[in-house]
């Protein structure tokens, strides 16, 4: 019989206080044909103790059914998970309202405003220091295989995580809802407009008078604390911080297009020349994106600083789970790790990977171009043979629409084959090289047949309605093609599936296929076994819990959402200039972009790994680069805008080009002096940094202070307690004096005097 949680009998191999087991934070499954060697070493080396190489986990195995891998579910005692974040060097907010390094030895620092045990680490916390265990299982120098299969070899200091997941040995690997908490975010995110800074933290920022906004009293300490909005707290509690960064970023940059949105719609009910002529529009849009940018990195400040993110990614960074290379011993760490030289990513990034990168990036182009071509010649062929002809108009663009979903899909594919290839040693390197070729197909992909039509055809017409189609019909398709409908088709998927499985078990001839055959999950005998596999109750509910989360979607990272918002950032700001009202339908897209994003994490996919970061990475160079790209596109369009034009008739091509070098001299010298004259972070945290660091100096001086000073025998520390001893001066053998000491430093001074002294 395979032991259970319900028994309570002392003699089960779950012993007393079995069925007290902490909430399960991962699910692990095996592969149906995975040896059972293989599954009960790695048990072992989970429950095992650190001191033996193990993670010190607690291990719970479902039921198993005939011709089903093992599924384990891993957790973690409170003890456990205070140790895991103390070794990982966590950073928290201590009573002082300062952001220190969390200490077992200092919890007290950490227990206030009601804070316990319990909730001290928040969900999000917990889930990072159980991965970190698992990730930090590594082969000892005496394992040279996987038990149960002599051809998979092992390294010292090898992930076995990693070498699992590569060989298939493990299925699936996943950390599980706490269905409690997401339902209580999920009821209160549903309902918030804007996740990011609210509008009377957004205008200190631009060095405004604050506005009047009634607040509510708090305390010294919440004073003290960084101004994120409680739903970006909470989503980083339980998210982590990727996930409430990316958000933030979206309600930041949802709230400051606002203005640039007004503006659009007062373009469009006013008859203002200037306005009609977009130029102080376009010039306001130009300034208004560095502006934008520049805040964020102040908000992003103070937000990692809050979430102890913002000097902790500055330290030692792990080496990447999938990064290959000959076992070393590292020189700092002292642990085997995988080397591969520097010179040799290096030389297949530039040589390899950035001309294949090229050569997709103009085949991109070609494509565009030649769907131009056909639908032109389709025009033509429309205008010479009638409208039989014309039925095929549309045929390029509809083909064109089917390669570029294509192309994008075999590009990820490509990119991910060479950024795994270069063998990046850390994992934001890795993300941040991914990403980079990722985004250059993309902008030439979204964004070439735009430029085409603006600098080749030159149709200011087509143009804007082409932005316009883009930016409203595309991303209304987003927004249903990435949450309502994955819900909808599962949704409708599980519905037919169980009304098709009852018939079928229900029918006399194929009942006996769905009868469950319940198997333990050793084979040998239970004396014979070495390893006791604790299992669940059969009807606990977590086994339905992993069932039913098994089978959602992955969500890997913010990859898809960032793409999204700086598909649109180029919509907006990169042809402001012909199309004003694009901030406007932007801003009306976020507001529902808040809503399904919310949605699909807490409903469509699993629950994502925690990922500590202290920026949005790569894509803020992204968006950088594309406010540059801005002010040369709208100075372009506007030198070459009908419009514009008539206002100097007699201006030369030449002219005209030295116009719109100057135009773009001056806006980008305007950027450029944004950029230097705001800090990139707050005042206020470059204090708490400073109050940190003073701290730890004066703490460090303490304790060179202590261990410079020389040990007291006993007889002296008798007479340095009483405060009150003779002290023989040198030269006076006969003769000596009394002296006071009341100073620690006098009293260990007139010690060592004494030591000193000639009797």
């Amino acid at each position: 019989m395979q032991p259970s949680d319900s028994e309570d009998e002392l003699d089960t191999p779950d012993g007393p206080g079995s069925s007290h087991i902490p909430p399960t934070i991962y699910v692990i499954k095996f592969h149906p044909s995975t040896a059972r060697e293989a599954i009960e070493w790695l048990i072992e080396r989970i429950e095992a103790k650190n001191k033996y190489g193990g993670a010190e986990l607690l291990v719970r195995c479902e039921p198993q059914k005939q011709s089903q891998g093992v599924t384990m579910h891993v957790s973690a005692t409170k003890i456990k998970l205070l140790e895991v974040a103390e070794a990982v060097e966590l950073q928290k907010r201590a009573a002082s309202g300062l952001i220190q390094e969390f200490s077992v030895r200092d919890l007290d620092q950490f227990l206030y405003s009601g804070q316990t045990l319990d909730t001290v680490l928040t969900p999000g916390e917990r889930e990072f220091c159980v991965r970190h265990e698992l990730d930090s299982l590594r082969a000892k120098q005496e394992e040279g295989h996987v038990p149960g299969y002599p051809g998979i070899k092992l390294y010292p200091g090898q992930p076995l995580l990693s070498v699992y997941l590569e060989e298939q040995l493990i299925t699936d690997l996943f950390p599980l809802h706490d269905r409690q908490v997401l339902e209580n975010l999920a009821s209160d995110w549903y309902k918030a407009i804007f996740q990011g800074a609210p509008l009377e933290r957004l205008l200190p920022s631009l060095g405004l008078p604050p506005l009047p906004f009634p607040k509510k009293k708090r305390d010294d300490q919440e004073e003290t604390r960084a101004d994120a909005s409680p739903y970006e707290d909470r989503i980083r509690n339980y998210f982590g911080e990727s996930v409430a960064m990316y958000f933030s970023f979206l309600g930041f940059y949802t709230l400051a297009l606002t203005l640039p949105a007004a503006f659009g719609v007062a373009q469009l009910f006013l008859s203002v020349d200037t306005l009609t002529e977009y130029a102080l529009f376009a010039a306001f849009n130009l300034v208004w994106v560095t502006v934008l940018l520049e805040l964020w990195k102040r908000r992003c400040a103070g937000l990692a600083y809050s979430w102890g993110t913002l000097q902790h990614h500055q330290n030692l960074q792990a080496t990447r789970p999938g990064f290959k290379g000959k076992m070393t011993q590292h020189p700092i760490t002292g642990r085997f790790e995988p080397a591969y030289p520097e010179w040799k990513t290096r030389s297949k990034l530039y040589m390899v990977s950035a001309p294949a990168v090229g050569v997709c990036v103009v085949g991109a182009l070609w494509v565009m171009v030649a769907a131009f071509w056909a639908e032109e010649q389709l025009i033509d062929w429309k205008r010479s043979y009638g409208s039989v002809a014309g039925i095929f108009t549309h045929v390029p663009s509809a083909f064109y629409a089917c390669l570029v979903w294509l192309m994008n899909y075999y590009y990820r594919r490509l990119a991910t084959l060479l950024t795994d290839w270069e063998n990046h040693r850390t994992q934001e390197a890795y993300e941040w090289h991914r990403v980079a070729k990722l985004v250059v197909f993309e902008f030439v992909n979204n964004f070439s047949s735009l430029f085409y039509i603006a600098f080749y055809i030159q149709d200011m017409d087509m143009l804007c309605s082409q932005v316009a189609t883009m930016l409203i019909v595309t991303q209304m398709i987003n927004h249903f093609q990435e949450a309502l409908l994955p819900y909808v088709v599962k949704r409708a998927y599980n519905q037919f599936a169980e009304e098709v499985l009852g018939h079928l078990k229900q029918h006399p001839l194929t009942a006996h296929l769905f009868e469950e055959q319940v198997k333990v999950v050793h084979g040998a005998p239970p004396e014979e076994e070495g390893i006791t596999v604790l299992a669940l109750d059969p009807k606990d509910p977590r086994i339905v819990q992993a069932k039913e989360e098994g089978d959602l979607d992955p969500y890997l990272d913010c990859y898809e959402d960032y793409l999204e918002m700086f598909l649109q950032f180029g919509y907006v700001f990169l042809f402001s200039s012909v199309y004003p009202m694009a901030a406007f339908w932007a801003v009306l897209n976020n507001i529902l972009e808040l809503k399904t994003d919310a949605f699909k994490l807490c409903r469509v996919f699993r629950r994502p790994r925690v990922k500590k970061v202290a920026s949005i990475g790569v894509w803020q160079g992204a968006f950088e680069l594309l406010g540059a790209v801005a002010v040369m596109t709208n100075c372009a369009l506007l030198c070459l805008s009908p419009r514009v034009r008539p206002l100097a008739p007699s201006a030369s091509g030449v002219e005209w080009v030295l116009i719109f070098v100057f135009l773009e001299h001056v806006i980008l010298a305007v950027k450029m002096t944004l950029m230097w004259v705001v800090p990139g972070k707050p005042q206020w945290v470059r204090l708490a940094l400073e109050k940190v660091a003073y701290q730890a100096k004066l703490a460090l001086k303490n304790e060179r202070g202590k261990e410079d000073t020389p040990p007291l025998v006993p007889p002296v520390q008798e007479c340095a307690r009483n405060a009150t001893f003779r002290v023989t001066l040198q030269g006076h053998h006969s003769r000596s004096s009394e002296r006071q000491l009341t100073s620690p430093f006098a009293t260990q001074r007139g010690v060592q005097r004494l030591l000193v002294a000639p009797r």
